[in-house]
């Protein structure tokens, strides 16, 4: 069943053709993390999410499934609808709704440069539509699920196929998350972590978390779940999930 989920989820990042793999980096780091009140499986969030990996901006997950009580009702106080993605940014006061607006924003804020102009092509959200179909509506509906005191912490990319299966189900159970972008940004990173291994290759990562990563754990693979809530840390999408499942599931 969890090979069967990865070949859907891989259907998926096929489908973003390459967005939300590779960062070219931030002209500027946030002092706190950016909010953002997502559903994973919504293809307007996609777009935000893929920007932020683009532009390597790490960002703390309110996950807002449908049927979601947690920070649903949140959104619609703060904002006056509920309506996603919605971003607030605590380094400038600025709350938004409408993907393009975000992307906008995150770009002149942070980017130091402009959207590039494929972020305004219809085609690209017809890719992100296109990508939520071989989910069949995987991380966009609420189950029941324990609320942890802290954010856990994943290291992620938006078009990993793997850490999108953790992160469905971290919106499904409505648990925040803070993800810490490990995006490509050499030729070594597109290398996967077997290959590298069977090859001998060196491997020196030069993407920050990444680099975090392997100073962490001694290696670089995602999905990589941190619970600061009892100090567990685990590699393997299929172990995370089990491991939400007996933590948090109810």
């Amino acid at each position: 069943m969890h090979s069967l989920d990865v070949a859907r989820s891989l259907a998926s990042t096929l489908a973003q053709q390459g967005r939300g793999i590779a960062t070219r980096g931030a002209a500027r780091q946030p002092a706190e993390p950016l909010e953002l009140y997502d559903m994973e499986g919504c293809p307007f969030c996609r777009l935000v999410r893929e920007a932020l990996t683009d532009l390597d901006l790490d960002v703390l997950t309110y996950p807002c499934p449908k049927g979601g009580d947690r920070y649903r009702p949140l959104v619609e106080k703060l904002g006056g609808k509920q309506l996603f993605p919605y971003l607030m940014d605590p380094n400038t006061g600025v709350a938004m709704y409408e993907s393009a607006d975000i992307i906008d924003y995150l770009y002149r804020e942070y980017g130091g440069r402009p959207a590039p102009g494929g972020w305004r092509l219809r085609a690209r959200t017809a890719a992100s539509l296109a990508a939520s179909v071989p989910r069949a509506g995987h991380g966009l509906r609420a189950r029941d699920a324990a609320v942890p005191e802290l954010p856990l912490i994943l290291y992620s990319f938006e078009g990993s196929p793997f850490a999108r299966l953790v992160r469905e189900r971290l919106c499904e159970m409505q648990i925040p998350y803070l993800v810490r972008q490990c995006g490509r940004d050499q030729w070594q990173d597109w290398v996967l972590p077997p290959v590298r291994n069977a090859l001998e290759m060196e491997y020196l990562p030069t993407q920050r978390h990444r680099q975090e990563l392997m100073a962490r754990a001694g290696r670089v693979a995602v999905p990589y779940l941190i619970d600061p809530n009892n100090g567990e840390e685990l590699f393997e999408s299929e172990r995370i999930l089990d491991y939400l499942d007996q933590h948090y599931g109810r």
